[in-house]
């Protein structure tokens, strides 16, 4: 029997606060005219405005979503309408019927061609020769390129970058003599769009962001770090051939040269039982950008997912937070590998019955020095940590951000007494992002 979600679980995948509103007003069973569940396949058929009803499937194993109302919200409020229904356990046994079996004969089919370029990608890996010097290795697009006698766009582009670093260099050293009282956003605004035209969008965005620092607590420290860190990866792109290759593809990677999705599932996977421990969405340069961390029951391993899309279009809401998902993951090339891509899934996610296993704080900061001291640009990195008491401000030690002190539901759940709970960690503090009451997920 498929362990049913929470409420708070259904509704953390809504795209926003509307929908999660309308998604409750859909959980009457007086608005749907046909619900049931076969195996891992939930499906209705909501009352609609036409004269047609909704046909909503979602297929739990992944999950997707199928939904034939002209919403382009994701998960629409249809299909979690009918999760909120099928959490309050009011969905019967029905036999599937056939517009929900064509679609997940098709979801089927794509699964398996998909699997099948995988494993194709991975044979011509393993049959290629290495690349000499490492750090050096050229893409498969530019071996492409290079063998049919056209120019490597890639050096070309390379040029382009150097120059553009060369010049944010001198830039940084003009204002460490001018000052920082003298900080300018217009001149970071400025910086960060010569930036884009020099095919540095990696590079790009920190600069964009230099722009919010000034009205942060302790901001003329802050800013000097973030002048550092952009002064460490000019000097690092320029002697990259000096550098280890997983250094020397980190570097790469921040200052904006992709990685292609076929290298990064060609690699070695990673197979565990993953947590995913919380998500947090957020808007940048009018681009949204959802984060899904995970943390591996036996590797012990921390991962992100990234999903990116522009407003009005969906988010990947295939991970659900407070799940346990059995699965390959695909880490991208670097020093301190975090960001993956979910290979191949083996079952079907589970919902938490207990908090799965965490770090003590002295671990977690173990942890941290050692993803840093690989990737001296880390900004954020998940933490599953047991035993702590949160405050209104730490939690076992450790600081919160700013926006999240006095984080009132964490203490109303742990009432003054240790729990598990998940954070996001970055340079200003943690971010709280779920615990446990009872074995249940509570999404913070």
């Amino acid at each position: 029997m498929i362990e049913r979600w929470s409420r708070d679980q259904v509704l953390a995948l809504a795209p926003d606060a509307s929908s999660q509103k309308a998604a409750q007003g859909l959980s009457s069973p007086a608005k749907w005219l046909v619900r049931g569940m076969s195996g891992e396949v939930l499906f209705g058929e909501c009352k609609g405005s036409g004269a047609k009803p909704y046909q909503s499937c979602v297929d739990l194993s992944e999950p997707a979503y199928r939904c034939s109302c002209p919403s382009r919200k994701f998960p629409c409020k249809h299909c979690l309408g009918l999760l909120l229904s099928w959490s309050a356990d009011g969905v019967p046994d029905l036999a599937v019927p056939p517009w929900a079996a064509e679609w997940i004969d098709q979801r089927a089919a794509r699964a398996a061609k998909a699997e099948a370029r995988v494993e194709a990608a991975r044979a011509a890996a393993s049959a290629e020769p290495p690349e000499p010097g490492g750090s050096g290795a050229v893409p498969s697009g530019a071996r492409a390129e290079q063998a049919s006698g056209r120019p490597d766009t890639r050096t070309v582009r390379q040029a382009r970058v150097a120059a553009g670093l060369s010049e944010l260099e001198r830039w940084l050293g003009d204002q460490v003599r001018h000052g920082l009282a003298g900080a300018d956003p217009a001149d970071w605004q400025g910086l960060a769009k010569r930036l884009v035209d020099a095919q540095a969008p990696g590079v790009a965005s920190i600069a964009s962001r230099l722009a919010r620092v000034p009205g942060q607590e302790g901001w003329p420290a802050r800013l000097l770090e973030e002048y550092a860190l952009l002064k460490l990866l000019v000097v690092a792109y320029t002697r990259r051939a000096e550098l280890p290759a997983p250094l020397a593809q980190t570097v790469l990677q921040r200052v904006g040269f992709p990685v292609a999705r076929e290298d990064v599932l060609a690699g070695q996977p990673v197979r565990d039982e993953w947590d995913v421990i919380g998500t947090r969405d957020e808007e940048v340069d009018r681009l949204l950008t959802r984060r899904v961390w995970l943390r591996g029951r036996a590797s012990g391993r921390a991962a992100v997912v990234l999903s990116f899309a522009p407003p009005g279009q969906p988010l990947d809401a295939s991970l659900v937070a407070g799940t346990t998902v059995e699965a390959d993951l695909a880490f991208y090339p670097g020093a301190a590998p975090l960001r993956a891509l979910v290979a191949v899934r083996h079952r079907m996610a589970e919902p938490h019955t207990a908090a799965p296993p965490g770090l003590t704080p002295d671990a977690a900061l173990d942890e941290l020095a050692a993803a840093i001291a690989g990737d001296p640009w880390v900004d954020s990195w998940p933490l599953l940590l047991s035993g702590v008491v949160p405050g209104s401000a730490q939690v076992g030690g450790l600081p919160l951000h700013p926006r999240h002190r006095d984080p009132w539901r964490l203490l109303a759940v742990s009432g003054g007494h240790p729990v598990t709970m998940s954070a996001e960690w970055t340079p200003q503090g943690l971010r709280p992002l779920m615990t446990w009451d009872e074995g249940r997920a509570v999404l913070l």
